[in-house]
């Protein structure tokens, strides 16, 4: 079925709810979507119905990324840097639940949304930088997917990457954004499986581990692990993510129907990112217990996965290398999915699969990996500089979302209230304080 012409003129993306287009929607047993009334009836299958946007934003960070800065985190600096994970994620969640509330209440993305609302010389800007975040974004995707195939089938980097490619190219061109939706959370699932499984056979120190989530310590020497854990956690492609895909529900169309269903929304947010969080905390939990406790220094994921085997058994490596590929191909296709939207969106252009600038932008992002690997460079460190990359480019996606979400002509009764904001200005002058922070450690350990 041909998609209306009055909806190919919106900077919608493939899965945007379109009048006329059966399958674009999430059918339910009326044929419709989910109304005001069946929440109040059922609010377990109201809120079933509206999870799922958050998962997809959650599965971007725990990807090969996060694996490095975490191994790496918890190898050199035991359980030390786990509150770098507590604070990313506090911050994620006020951070992608503004993000979520700007597309329902607007209705387009952040992108398009920059596009519309900031000068032409400071939206090219902002778009140059999303799309250098989005280069460093994809290198991590492909690489530890690439990594996790080699682990577990012994193929070539460039294979394992080709694979990737293809892998995510096939559900991306799909056009079945919900058929994506329940792969990425079944993704997801086998991740934090073999975590579990993981955490259980290296017996951590919990005694440890529990004031080391909450209380900041951080140095010399730690803060550009730090940084890259928070890069690898708050990523700027993940908040023009979240205010895309959640055009996938039915939000309503008048502002009282919009704020009836916003708390299905927060909720959707909050336990998605708490998955994150409980992920992200077992990798440097894991790396702790076996690399740190045995004195083990790990400058590769795939040393980390071949050390993981003596020290804690054939089954732990073999549960690295799953939950790594799942990581890597579910990450590589929301990223390719953040990325193609801020292309269009910055372009003033449809996000229609079937346009050439479409394709293309699947694909020209993900030309960097491989040069990285065809040329045979060190991935693990370019892994973890792929995530300081993302951290530095952090401010320049905060600053203008609380713009305009601080914007009452933008967002009516849905502008952030003065509590939001400044807990979101908080985040911003923290991160970029880091950010400064890092650069003068990294400019003085050269001079």
């Amino acid at each position: 079925m041909e998609i209306p012409s009055d909806c190919q003129s919106q900077p919608c993306a493939f899965y945007t709810l379109c009048p006329g287009v059966p399958k674009y929607s999430r059918s339910h047993k009326n044929g419709g979507t989910t109304t005001e009334s069946e929440t109040k009836k059922k609010p377990l299958g109201g809120l079933l119905h509206f999870l799922g946007p958050a998962f997809l934003v959650t599965v971007g960070f725990i990807d090969p990324g996060n694996w490095a800065t975490n191994i790496e985190g918890g190898s050199k600096f035991g359980y030390q840097l786990l509150w770098v994970i507590t604070l990313s994620t506090c911050m994620l969640i006020v951070i992608q639940h503004m993000a979520a509330k700007l597309g329902i209440a607007t209705g387009k993305s952040l992108a398009v949304n920059i596009r519309e609302n900031f000068s032409a010389p400071v939206s090219t800007m902002l778009g140059l930088t999303i799309v250098t975040a989005c280069v460093a974004t994809d290198v991590a995707e492909l690489l530890g997917g690439a990594i996790g195939f080699n682990l577990l089938f012994h193929l070539p980097l460039w294979a394992g990457a080709l694979l990737t490619v293809m892998l995510e190219t096939i559900l991306i061109i799909s056009q079945r954004y919900h058929r994506i939706e329940m792969i990425i959370m079944g993704f997801l699932g086998i991740i934090g499986l073999c975590y579990l499984v993981e955490i259980l056979l290296v017996r951590p120190d919990w005694a440890a581990i529990a004031p080391a989530m909450v209380i900041p310590r951080v140095d010399r020497d730690s803060i550009y692990i730090a940084m890259a854990i928070l890069g690898a956690v708050v990523m700027p492609h993940n908040i023009y993510l979240h205010s895309n895909v959640i055009h996938s529900r039915k939000w309503g169309i008048s502002d009282d129907e919009k704020t009836k269903l916003l708390h299905f929304e927060k909720l959707d947010t909050l336990l998605a990112m708490l998955l994150g969080w409980a992920v992200n905390s077992a990798m440097i939990i894991v790396a702790a217990a076996v690399f740190s406790h045995n004195n083990v220094v790990v400058t590769s994921i795939e040393q980390a996965s071949a050390t993981l085997k003596p020290l804690a058994g054939p089954l732990a490596g073999l549960l690295f290398a799953v939950a790594l590929v799942f990581a890597g191909v579910g990450s590589s296709v929301t990223s390719s999915m953040a990325e193609v939207n801020v292309i269009t969106g910055f372009l003033g252009k449809p996000e229609d699969p079937r346009t050439l600038l479409y394709r293309t932008a699947v694909f020209v992002t993900a030309i960097p990996s491989f040069l990285v690997i065809l040329l045979g460079m060190d991935t693990f460190r370019i892994l973890i500089f792929s995530q300081v990359v993302l951290s530095m480019q952090l401010p320049f996606t905060l600053v203008p979302l609380l713009v305009l979400c601080r914007r009452r002509k933008l967002m009516g009764r849905f502008r952030s209230g003065t509590r939001e904001f400044v807990a979101a200005l908080l985040i911003s002058i923290v991160v970029i304080g880091l950010n400064l922070y890092l650069l003068y450690t990294t400019l003085a350990g050269r001079s």
